[in-house]
């Protein structure tokens, strides 16, 4: 499944660029986009190009999680058009880095348009996957992603890559989908869903084992939003995998997951 899931993850995420650059909002959790810009406030978005909020596809907002500081290096796993990158360059100022990582071209170019028109200069954007991640070990102070790593079919290839990055004492803080009880194979195995990001989202338990054994310690899990009816069956498959799907309403939930490497990693 791996592959034809990167393929369609990279189809879906391609369209919702093309539809920003016709000037449409799209959203990886809901058809009615009312996840992404909604988590950002008027104050942290001044400045930046007004067709990146439309660009928003996540289900929260890691960089308000993350308490990023002057100087840090931070990397957004699954950055799409850049607005978590952009607002992280910001905060940790000219003395620290911003890097984005995408495996997708068309996210990639709006990002990289967007960050010319944003004027920071201390921004790169890397292409590639999470379970593969280009940088060094022990390389950047803090990850976020946002609503991406459910969409990853080797999660804990991707916590192991996210440990093997961060500096000792490194932090993680992300925004990402999670499952209050366990969802039937048959569902799990659907890539229309997985791609929707609900298939691939992991139960909260094992969104916490997986980061204890990656190295992680100190993991904290936060639902932040339920699911209802509407946001779990809108635009979601029809007759009965949509109505198994029905059975799971108020199972599926956007979170901030936490974690911190040791000092000393193991």
């Amino acid at each position: 499944m791996n592959d034809s899931l990167k393929e369609t993850v990279k189809g879906k995420y391609a369209e919702a660029a093309r539809m920003v650059q016709a000037g449409k909002a799209g959203s990886c959790c809901t058809s009615e986009g009312c996840f992404g810009a909604c988590n950002y406030t008027p104050e942290e978005t001044a400045g930046l190009p007004r067709e990146l909020l439309r660009a928003s596809l996540g289900c929260g907002n890691p960089t308000a999680l993350a308490d990023l500081k002057e100087g840090e290096v931070v990397l957004d796993l699954g950055s799409g058009a850049g607005l978590d990158v952009l607002l992280s360059a910001r905060r940790v100022g000219p003395k620290g880095k911003a890097y984005g990582l995408d495996m997708t071209d068309e996210m990639l170019a709006l990002a990289e348009e967007y960050r010319r028109r944003s004027g920071l200069t201390n921004v790169e954007f890397l292409k590639g996957d999470m379970e593969n991640i280009p940088l060094p070990d022990n390389n950047v102070d803090i990850i976020i992603s946002n609503c991406v790593i459910n969409l990853a079919a080797d999660k804990a290839r991707v916590f192991k890559e996210a440990f093997r990055v961060l500096k000792p004492g490194g932090r993680l803080a992300v925004s990402d989908m999670v499952w209050r009880r366990e969802m039937p194979t048959r569902l799990r195995q659907n890539i229309e869903l997985w791609a929707g990001c609900v298939a691939g989202a992991l139960t909260d338990t094992e969104y916490h084992r997986l980061l204890e054994e990656a190295g992680f310690v100190d993991v904290e899990l936060e639902v932040t939003r339920v699911f209802d009816r509407t946001d779990l069956l809108e635009g979601f498959l029809s007759g009965e995998m949509k109505k198994e799907l029905a059975s799971y309403i108020g199972s599926l939930a956007s979170a901030f997951i936490r974690a911190r490497k040791p000092e000393r990693a193991g």
